[in-house]
C-alpha cells in the first residue's frame, strides 16, 4: 500500500546528486539493501535511469515492493510552460520505470527557455545552418542551465502555471505530492494564495552554516495555517555531507570556514556520544523534525547515515550546533547569472 501521507516519509533517504552513472544503479540498490526506504532524484542529475535499475533490481530480487520505497524526483527549469510538465514528468517516470512518483518538486523558481530553432541567416550569420537558442531535451537531455553557446536565456513563466501543470499530474495519480524546492518564504506566501493542492514538500539548503530561523518560523506558522505538519512542508536538509559535493566542484566559499564534518563542535559532539561528525549533523536535523538526503557512494557510509537516528542530542546540544551559522550559502544560481538571485 503506497504511503498515506508525508508524515509516513522515511527521515533518512538517499540523495542522488553527483552520483555517478556507472555507479547510481549499484548504489541505489545496495541502499535499498541496506534499509533505505527514501530516493531522492531529479531529472537534472542525469542518473534516473540507472536509479530506476537499481530500484527495479531490489523489487525483482524481492527485498522491497514499490509502495515500500518513497521516490521524489524534480521538474527542471526548462520545462516549466504547462505543454512541457506533463511530457517531461512521462519521460521521467518511464527512466526510472515507474508508474508514479510520491514526490514530484520544482527544482527552483526559475524558468529556462524550453529550445528552438533559429536560422542563423536571419540573424546575419553563416553559414546557413540551424542551431538551437535554447536546450531542446531531443538535443541535450538534461538539458542544463545554458545552451550551446554557454547563455543562460530566460522564459517568463509564471510559477502559477506549472504549479498548476503539477496539481493536473496530482489529479490524474502521476504524482502523490507535489512540493517546491529552493523556494524562499515570500514565494511560498504566493503559491499558498492560488493553489487548490497545497505544496506538501519543500527542500532547501540548510546546515549549520546556514541554519535559516526565519524560514524556519514561516514554515511552523504556515504549517498551523495551511497545511497538515511542520514536517510535512520543510522534509528536506541539504547537510555538511553535501560539503564534498561542493569540494568537488570547486566552489570558491568552501575555504572560508572549517568543513563541519571537521569542525571542533562537530567533532566534539561525536566523540561524547560515540558517533561520526557526519551522524552528528544528520540527528541535528532529523531531532528537529526534518528529513535528510545525504548522498554516498560508500557502502559502509550509507549504513552510518542510516543509523544517525539512534541517539539524541540535547537542547543545548541542538542549539550550540545552530550557533555556527554565518548565513553561508553553496548553492546559489546567481553564481550563473545575476538575473536569477532568487535568494537575494
Amino acid at each position: 500500500m503506497p504511503f498515506k501521507s508525508v508524515a509516513d516519509m522515511p527521515a533518512v533517504g538517499l540523495g542522488l546528486w553527483k552520483v555517478p552513472q556507472a555507479e547510481c544503479a549499484e548504489v541505489v540498490y545496495q541502499a535499498i539493501k541496506a534499509g533505505y526506504r527514501l530516493l531522492d532524484g531529479a531529472s537534472d542529475y542525469g542518473n534516473e535511469v540507472e536509479a530506476g535499475q537499481g530500484l527495479k533490481r531490489a523489487i525483482d530480487e524481492g527485498l522491497v515492493k514499490r509502495e515500500d520505497v518513497w521516490v521524489t524526483t524534480k521538474l527542471w527549469n526548462t520545462f516549466h510552460k504547462a505543454e512541457h510538465v506533463a511530457t517531461n514528468a512521462r519521460r521521467q517516470l518511464k527512466d526510472w520505470g515507474l508508474d508514479y512518483f510520491d514526490a514530484y518538486l520544482i527544482h527552483f523558481p526559475i524558468s529556462l527557455k524550453y529550445g528552438e530553432m533559429i536560422l542563423l541567416s536571419t540573424l546575419g550569420k553563416t553559414p546557413l545552418k540551424n542551431f538551437l537558442s535554447a536546450v531542446d531535451p531531443a538535443t541535450r537531455y538534461p538539458p542544463g542551465w545554458t545552451n550551446p553557446a554557454g547563455e543562460t536565456e530566460i522564459e517568463d513563466t509564471p510559477i502559477q502555471e506549472t504549479w498548476q501543470a503539477l496539481e493536473l499530474l496530482h489529479a490524474q495519480g502521476l504524482v502523490h505530492h507535489i512540493g517546491v524546492s529552493n523556494f524562499m518564504a515570500t514565494l511560498l506566501m504566493d503559491v499558498l494564495r492560488y493553489a487548490k493542492v497545497k505544496p506538501s514538500i519543500l527542500q532547501v539548503e540548510m546546515h549549520p552554516y546556514l541554519v535559516q530561523r526565519e524560514l524556519l518560523a514561516f514554515l511552523v506558522w504556515t504549517s498551523e495555517v495551511t497545511l497538515p505538519s511542520f514536517a510535512n512542508l520543510l522534509d528536506r536538509l541539504l547537510i555538511g555531507l553535501r560539503e564534498q559535493s561542493w569540494i568537488e566542484l570547486d566552489h570558491p566559499k568552501v575555504s572560508l570556514k572549517p568543513l563541519l564534518l571537521v569542525h571542533d563542535v562537530i567533532e566534539g559532539l561525536g566523540k561524547l556520544h560515540k558517533k561520526s561528525p557526519a551522524q552528528v549533523l544528520l540527528r541535528w536535523a532529523t531531532q528537529r523534525g526534518i528529513a535528510v538526503i545525504p548522498k554516498s557512494t560508500n557502502t559502509a557510509r550509507l549504513i552510518e547515515n542510516l543509523d544517525s537516528t539512534t541517539f539524541d542530542l540535547s537542547a543545548g546540544e541542538l542549539e550550540t550546533i545552530s550557533k555556527l551559522d554565518i548565513g553561508l550559502r553553496f548553492n546559489n544560481p546567481a553564481a550563473i547569472d545575476p538575473r536569477i538571485s532568487i535568494f537575494s
